[in-house]
């Protein structure tokens, strides 16, 4: 079924997911902690990958790479939550997602010597400016300068995550694998938090329906119609069209939960976005998942 509709239409369908996440949180709402939000997601969803992945074959080595991802696999539920929670769905998901090509741009550096390419640094000055702006004051909810450095957290560490990913990709294993392996370590690592944060209404129909749709459409769905997108298009296909990912928060943020960013921070996201845009054109952009 999934292998008869277009690729671009199953990568747009996985952004699209992706970008609800913010939306969801704040709709489904209960009065639980974010990381108690982000730790049943990854639960869920890892669970499902490894169901899928079952007969994709096991999981071999670098196990170093393994530790790392799962790592930040379970910092970046942490941090984006937490964000989105006091920044906002809109402003908190362009920081986070539109600061990740920059750090992946460092991190790559740092870790294997890989030079950034042309496009980096412009994109990376875009998104300098950008945070700057959006610390100006203005609109009807000022930018919580905790939010914006959770979101700028949220970016490093979907950077770290994808080097690692990507390390243990090029060895051959196969991606639902290396997903279902970093998800469900990253569930393991944040379970233990359940014990001291705040988990009321978790259980309750809201918090349970919140639940399903985060670990069942943005984690398990959305990598089935990513993946099955990716193996039939070139990653410099890909990346322009995840760019659905923040506008969708973005556009879900406004019309749907009335967020109302003064004009200085709609400047400042349109650079970010725009520095995404920049990188993501790259022929040499490798795209991963989103954690």
């Amino acid at each position: 079924m999934i292998s008869r509709v277009r690729p671009e239409l199953l990568i747009v369908g996985a952004a699209v997911l992706w970008g609800t996440t913010g939306t969801a949180q704040d709709l489904g709402d209960v009065g639980a902690s974010p990381v108690a939000v982000g730790t049943i997601r990854i639960l869920l969803g890892g669970l499902l990958l490894a169901l899928i992945a079952g007969r994709s074959g096991r999981p071999t080595g670098p196990w170093a790479a393994y530790v790392v991802g799962a790592v930040t696999v379970a910092g970046y539920q942490a941090s984006f939550f937490a964000a989105v929670d006091r920044a906002g769905v809109a402003l908190g998901t362009l920081v986070a997602i539109g600061s990740g090509p920059v750090f992946t741009g460092l991190v790559a550096l740092l870790a294997s010597g890989e030079r950034p390419a042309r496009r980096w640094y412009a994109a990376t000055g875009l998104a300098v400016i950008g945070c700057g702006l959006l610390l100006a004051p203005g609109g009807d909810r000022a930018l919580d300068a905790a939010g914006l450095g959770l979101a700028l957290g949220a970016g490093l560490a979907y950077a770290v995550y994808t080097v690692a990913a990507k390390t243990v990709l090029d060895r051959g294993v196969p991606g639902p694998t290396v997903m279902a392996v970093l998800f469900l370590g990253g569930a393991v690592l944040l379970l233990p938090t359940l014990l001291v944060v705040d988990t009321d209404g978790l259980v309750s129909g809201r918090g349970v329906a919140m639940e399903l749709w985060l670990g069942v459409a943005t984690v398990a769905f959305s990598y089935l119609l990513f993946a099955a997108g990716l193996r039939r298009l070139r990653a410099s296909t890909v990346a322009p069209l995840s760019l659905t990912e923040p506008l969708t928060a973005a556009a879900l943020g406004v019309v749907v939960l009335g967020e109302r960013p003064g004009g200085t921070a709609a400047l400042g996201a349109a650079l970010l976005l725009s520095g995404l845009v920049v990188i993501s054109t790259e022929r040499a952009t490798a795209v991963v998942p989103e954690p």
